[in-house]
Order: C-alpha cells, then sequence, then structure tokens
C-alpha cells in the first residue's frame, strides 16, 4: 500500500488479514518511500494500492517516477482512493500499469473480488 493515511492503512491492513489472500502487507506513506522500496534489490509486490492524494510525491506523480523504472516483475497497480472526482477514474484509464479504480475504504469483500479478478490461478506466493 501506498498512502499517507495511518487510520486508512491501519484498517486496510486488518482487511487483507481478515481476507486471508496475502502473505505480506508493506506500507508506504509517501509516493518517495513507494518508489525506494521498489527499486530496493528482491523486492517484488504483486499489488500496489495506490493512494492519489498525497503530501509531496501524489499518486499520479509516483506513476510518472514509477514508468520510468525497468522493472522485471510488474506488480498489478490499483488506485485507492477517497476521490470521487470522475476525471480521476477517466485519469487512470490512460495509464496502462493502473489495472482498477477503487474508492477506500478496503473491505474484505473488495479484495476478494480483486483476488479473484487479478490472481485466481496464480499460485500465492
Amino acid at each position: 500500500m501506498i498512502d499517507d493515511d495511518e487510520d486508512d492503512n491501519f484498517f486496510h491492513k486488518i482487511a487483507l488479514s481478515e481476507a486471508n489472500i496475502c502473505e505480506n502487507i508493506v506500507v508506504a506513506e509517501s509516493g518517495f518511500s513507494g518508489l525506494d522500496l521498489i527499486k530496493k534489490p528482491g523486492f517484488e509486490p504483486e499489488l500496489i494500492f495506490l493512494d492519489i492524494n498525497m503530501p509531496k510525491m501524489n499518486g499520479w506523480e509516483f506513476l510518472a517516477e514509477y514508468r520510468k523504472l525497468n522493472l522485471k516483475n510488474k506488480p498489478i497497480i490499483i488506485m485507492l482512493t477517497t476521490s470521487m472526482n470522475p476525471q480521476d477514474r477517466d485519469r487512470s484509464k490512460d495509464i496502462p500499469e493502473v489495472v482498477d479504480f477503487r474508492t477506500k475504504p478496503l473491505d474484505v469483500r473488495m479484495l476478494k473480488s480483486i483476488y479473484h479478478s487479478y490472481f485466481d490461478g496464480k499460485e500465492a506466493s
């Protein structure tokens, strides 16, 4: 998860644990720290939940920098935001790395839907 909101991260970690669909949950509280994590050798996330509205580097700016990286394994990126602005949803459709756009908060039902949409048939890691 790349999100600056501590409360959202706390509740989203609980939902991820309850959904029982992943082994490791890593939180970066800014776009900058998210990029730093992704650049670490051996760190290969399968899924990134990316917030739009963050200080210093928002989700769009993160994506612009992310696209410059030459990653061997590309994670699934889902925009996860409180934004109800239809322009944000439309903008996300123009970015090939973003596969989905969801509104906070994450819950178990949403997570299972995401899992079945993007990971069914893949061996869990």
